[in-house]
């Protein structure tokens, strides 16, 4: 099992930059991606940026230039910073990990979701 508590996210004003962080705990070895969705209210969760612990990285097409997605590998933590927010970014942002055994994937865990907001 893995475990992935959030923190970051709250209320900022159009340009403006957030950070959002996930700790992984539990059995973290198993893991070997990590990235973040997020919803926005009336729309399907969507995928924002995916890491995988080598540190290769890919991004939405919405999102690219503005948000860097990092992992630290020894705190088996990922980052998400945003910057140049826009109110379309408004969404809950949720962590995400993948868990491989064996060199197979098994399971997806996921964070409790953070509310980001993006005022004009």
């Amino acid at each position: 099992q893995v475990r992935l508590v959030e923190s970051g996210g709250g209320l900022v004003q159009a340009g403006g930059s957030l950070r959002l962080s996930c700790a992984a705990s539990g059995s973290t070895f198993s893991i070997n991606a990590m990235g973040w969705y997020r919803q926005a209210p009336g729309k399907q969760r969507e995928l924002v940026a995916s890491i995988r612990r080598s540190g290769s990285a890919n991004y939405a097409d919405s999102v690219k230039g503005g948000f860097t997605i990092s992992i630290d590998n020894a705190k088996n933590t990922v980052y998400l910073q945003m910057n140049n927010l826009k109110p379309e970014d408004t969404a809950v942002y949720y962590c995400d990990a993948e868990s491989y055994y064996s060199g197979s994937y098994t399971n997806d865990y996921w964070g409790q979701g953070n509310q980001g907001a993006v005022s004009s």
